[in-house]
């Protein structure tokens, strides 16, 4: 989720949103002017909580939570036929830390990570954590250019890399950029490829340890500070560099805690994560939030894969199942989807983009999930800032991304950075303890994204209902203006998806001479299934405003999506342009 000052990407509403922010000033105060006159609710909530947040370095946790429940299964790795106890995994992420100390990786140095999901990963998140290294994580998409950058820009000094899976040759491009790496002193190979200089197997590299005793560990332990940088994550961006959000151990560890809380995780869970660990949805809601409950993290495969994500969870027993809507969209549509035996779920999330009500639904009643939450955040906050809890009502799970967390404060402001009544739309800001630290060695980029209050500008349009339930409408820059009238993607997007034909449906806009902006659907249909343009478009009329029928409707298999599961709106705004022949409409400059 890309972000801004309030100033600069709530321009991007235009004079219309504007002009409604300042009728709504009027509003209130010709309200204020009546005698006895009801002031509005405000759109903010604080996340007021009993539980305090947890004062510890993350290493000190999961030795806490590993003394507690020492037989217990810490990480099941069915790709790679690996199992810890929570016994073994303290002691594994010990000698990785001992590995990294007797190599000579100091206190606040950067090991980098590019692999997909392994257990190499989780060990690598935690063992770093132990000696105060700062984890730098690397997108497994990332190619020559963008690797070379996020290696040079954090300054990683150790990076440990899978030596290739499938089509990418993970370690043969780390050699062909490594010249432009002065800082790159040792690279840690995962995978079978023998290592040349400056280069040591994993195995190998693990055997250092014994080059670094207790006391010397201990030391180290100690030394780290709760609340000093750990992780460097590396957000994308539609332009430009990538931008690291440098989060710390009080970060990343508490929100991880509480998203568990928001679960009702205990060590009996055991949690299904096919999520990419490289983004926050893996490393925070996934890894965290389950160790700080001695829950168990189950690792399907290195990247998602449908089958195999529901051949784990019925084998090892899966009480929750993570995965963005797409992911759930992918297992529901398996012809086979009925036999799989998923009856121990009861939980689980979905979060990365909006949910659709209707997929929603289906993974409650289909997948045995009736207690899933949705979290909604940003990688710059640690991430999550609202979750629904298990106990909300239907229509609010459904509906909704929750109330706000625990120790968390959310507002809903105007273009004008004004805190907006309930049930009005603006842009969702957030404080607090997740707020990350800051970009890494970029303090322009910082102060255009958390202003002088410390609140992070999400970037995201919002309402927050009179129970301060928050919904989300889309993005600042995906809203379609069209004739004056600002229409949010996802309105229509939740409409069509009752279309019996579609099984998935995204809204963007694209230019045009007379009205600014049209709506084009981007339609997968059914399997077997058949529509045209103009059924779609009939079936919208007299159930939707009239301008909010998409003027152009794509069938597709597909479209553009980050790896984490995002859905690359800007790219497929430039193919629409592209297919539908709006070069014209597209050069035409606007104030």
């Amino acid at each position: 989720m890309s972000v801004g000052m309030a100033s600069v990407v709530m321009a991007s509403l235009s004079r219309g949103v504007r002009n409604i922010a300042c009728e709504r000033r009027i509003v209130r105060t010709h309200r204020r002017s009546k005698e006895n006159a009801p002031m509005p609710l405000p759109s903010y909530a604080h996340g007021a909580s009993s539980v305090p947040l947890l004062g510890e370095t993350i290493g000190d946790n999961l030795d806490r939570i590993a003394a507690r429940f020492p037989d217990r299964d810490a990480v099941v790795a069915v790709h790679q036929n690996r199992r810890l106890s929570y016994r073994e995994f303290a002691a594994e992420t010990d000698r990785l830390a001992k590995a990294l100390i007797a190599s000579g990786v100091q206190h606040g140095e950067r090991v980098g990570i590019w692999s997909p999901n392994s257990l190499e990963w989780v060990l690598a998140q935690y063992g770093t954590s132990k000696c105060g290294a700062v984890l730098v994580n690397v997108n497994p998409a990332y190619r020559l250019h963008e690797v070379e950058y996020a290696l040079q820009q954090s300054g990683v000094s150790t990076l440990i890399v899978l030596d290739r899976y499938k089509t990418s040759e993970y370690l043969t491009m780390v050699r062909e950029v490594r010249g432009a790496l002065p800082l790159l002193r040792e690279v840690v190979i995962v995978g079978d490829e023998p290592p040349g200089d400056g280069e040591r197997e994993w195995d190998a590299y693990l055997a250092r340890a014994a080059e670094c005793d207790d006391a010397t560990l201990a030391a180290r332990k100690a030394r780290c500070q709760f609340d000093e940088a750990i992780n460097i994550q590396y957000t994308s961006g539609t332009t430009g560099f990538p931008k690291g959000a440098t989060l710390s151990h009080h970060n990343i560890l508490n929100n991880g805690f509480f998203i568990g809380e928001g679960c009702r995780y205990t060590d009996a869970d055991r949690v299904c994560v096919p999520v990419p660990f490289y983004h926050c949805f893996g490393m925070v809601l996934g890894n965290l939030a389950i160790t700080t409950h001695g829950a168990t993290i189950v690792i399907p495969n290195w990247t998602f894969d449908p089958a195999l994500t529901l051949e784990a969870v019925q084998a090892e027993r899966c009480t929750s199942l993570y995965g963005v809507p797409t992911m759930f969209i992918a297992e529901l549509a398996l012809p086979n989807f009925a036999s799989y035996d998923l009856s121990t779920l009861r939980t689980g999330i979905m979060a990365g983009s909006p949910c659709p009500v209707e997929v929603m639904k289906r993974v409650q009643n289909e997948m045995h999930m009736p207690e899933v939450t949705i979290c909604y955040g940003m990688t710059e906050t640690s991430p999550v800032s609202t979750q629904t809890l298990t106990d909300d009502p239907v229509e609010k799970r459904t509906g909704t991304v929750g109330r706000v967390h625990p120790h968390i404060e959310v507002k809903i402001v105007d273009a004008e950075g004004e805190i907006v009544p309930r049930n009005t739309p603006g842009e969702l800001c957030t404080r607090g303890y997740s707020v990350m630290l800051g970009y890494w060695e970029n303090p322009e980029a910082t102060a255009g994204a958390i202003d002088s209050a410390r609140y992070m500008h999400t970037g995201d349009i919002a309402t927050m209902d009179d129970d301060g339930y928050v919904n989300i409408s889309g993005r600042i820059k995906d809203m379609v203006i069209r004739g004056g009238e600002n229409i949010y993607p996802r309105e229509i997007e939740e409409f069509l998806y009752t279309h019996q034909a579609i099984k998935d449906v995204q809204v963007v806009g694209v230019p045009d001479e007379k009205y600014g902006e049209e709506l084009c659907a981007w339609v997968v249909l059914n399997d077997g299934a058949n529509a045209t343009a103009d059924e779609i478009r009939e079936f919208c009329r007299g159930q939707i405003a009239h301008y909010k029928i998409p003027r152009y409707v794509m069938f597709v298999d597909g479209w553009p999506m980050t790896v984490s599961g995002k859905v690359q709106k800007y790219k497929m705004r430039e193919e629409s342009i592209r297919t539908l022949g709006l070069e014209r409409a597209a050069a035409v400059v606007t104030a």
